[in-house]
């Protein structure tokens, strides 16, 4: 059977070897036929620490890797445009 393959946004790179995805995705509503958004939130296996906040990345299907994670990050897709972003959420904790 074939693993799956998604792409989305980490939106939490605060624990050590794991992120949390979010996957958009469109969805018709079935009353008032209004497309609707729709997130599916994945945590995902990061192994390297390689990926951070606003990243755009490619995860695929696993085992079960702890309670949570049936992830893994494949590759990053696209880097975050926000400079900086993890410096400026460790500043603030140091605060």
């Amino acid at each position: 059977m074939a693993r799956r393959i998604l792409i989305g946004v980490v939106k939490s790179d605060r624990m050590n070897t794991s992120r949390r995805v979010e996957i958009e995705r469109f969805v018709r509503h079935p009353k008032y036929t209004k497309i609707v958004r729709r997130k599916t939130v994945c945590h995902v296996h990061d192994e390297e620490n390689q990926s951070h906040l606003g990243d755009k990345v490619e995860i695929e299907e696993s085992r079960p890797i702890s309670k949570l994670k049936r992830w893994r990050l494949v590759r990053i897709v696209e880097k975050s445009k926000e400079v900086g972003a993890t410096e400026v959420r460790s500043n603030v904790q140091a605060s």
